[in-house]
């Protein structure tokens, strides 16, 4: 469950065994035709990190089987697309006794919110999604986040967007969905700048079928729900938007995504953008959680940076220019 957790933002993981050789090893298998890109992005984003703070530090390297045999589903072994491997067809997970996982996820985006009628996704889908994928591990402690947990942090109340993914209560997957942008001004990059406050960008989607309607991965479930409770409601280029969860564990990579309004292309993939905020624990500390004010807070300018040179790039770049620009002098060696 745990290596589910940290190995499915980089792609639908199909196959997992533990083995225990000089330690504790295991193997994770993509599948073979997103494999190479999968497998790469996994051990970008999680070579040398820890799974909990300060221990479990995870060391990738790529293996040499393109194919996992799994003959019984169990706490050593998973293999996700066939749910009775072994005559096992149901997991324990968090209490609650809940079915494998059958496909992947993001099939649903523009139909069934769980699966087709009938299928496991399709009559668990909210307490499957809310158990596998929440952050909560069976230890009692939290699998690997880039954001240290806060004092007092908890999941808010979610008031779910008209036409929105259907809630029972918050949900801890790392997708969430965006509704009521402005198509004609919005894109992937003006999305990333604002949700990047609140954590690691990992992917952002546009949908063709529902206009002014967009996908964000982030990078874990806390992510999601500070950007719910900060920018839920928010007015962003003249509309509001209204965010909720999503049924979905990751965004799988668009070959050929569609072009917006401004001809920029409709998905972006910010895996390891050295823009993200939350990369480890020294740089997460640093950020600033709070809704969106009418005060900026900037830092990291030139030593001769003035007022005057800081007003005129918010002229150049057809910005708002600020009523009021203070820099703070520069602290002494």
């Amino acid at each position: 469950e745990v290596l589910h957790t940290i190995c499915s933002p980089s792609g639908q993981v199909l196959r997992i065994v533990i083995f225990k050789k000089n330690g504790i090893q295991a193997m994770v298998e993509y599948p073979l035709v997103q494999s190479p890109e999968s497998a790469k992005r996994a051990k970008e984003a999680l070579n040398g990190a820890d799974i909990y703070s300060g221990c479990c530090t995870i060391k990738i390297d790529y293996a040499k089987p393109t194919k996992l045999n799994v003959y019984k589903n169990d706490s050593e072994s998973w293999d996700y697309t066939t749910p009775n491997v072994g005559g096992d067809s149901m997991m324990r997970s968090g209490g609650g006794v809940v079915p494998s996982y059958v496909g992947a996820p993001d099939r649903y985006e523009d139909g069934y919110q769980n699966g087709p009628p009938g299928s496991y996704s399709e009559q668990y889908g909210d307490r499957y999604q809310s158990d596998r994928y929440g952050m909560k591990s069976e230890y009692g402690r939290e699998p690997l986040h880039p954001t240290p947990p806060r004092p007092g942090y908890g999941p808010p109340a979610i008031p779910q967007a008209p036409g929105g993914p259907n809630a029972s209560g918050p949900q801890q997957g790392s997708v969430m969905m965006v509704y009521g942008l402005d198509p004609e001004k919005s894109n992937t990059d003006k999305l990333f700048n604002i949700f990047c406050l609140y954590g690691n960008v990992l992917r952002i989607k546009f949908l063709k079928t529902k206009e002014g309607c967009a996908m964000i991965q982030m990078g874990d479930g806390l992510a999601v729900e500070r950007c719910v409770q900060n920018l839920n409601n928010v007015s962003l280029m003249g509309s509001k938007l209204q965010l909720g969860f999503s049924k979905q564990a990751f965004l799988s990579d668009v070959l050929n995504p569609h072009l917006l309004p401004d001809k920029s292309p409709s998905f972006k993939d910010f895996m390891g953008n050295k823009n993200n905020r939350f990369i480890n624990p020294t740089m997460a500390s640093k950020n600033r959680i709070q809704p969106p004010s009418k005060i900026l807070h900037f830092f990291n300018t030139p030593p001769h940076m003035t007022e005057e040179l800081l007003s005129n790039v918010f002229e150049e770049k057809q910005a708002p220019c600020p009523k009021t620009i203070k820099l703070f002098p520069l602290k002494s060696k």
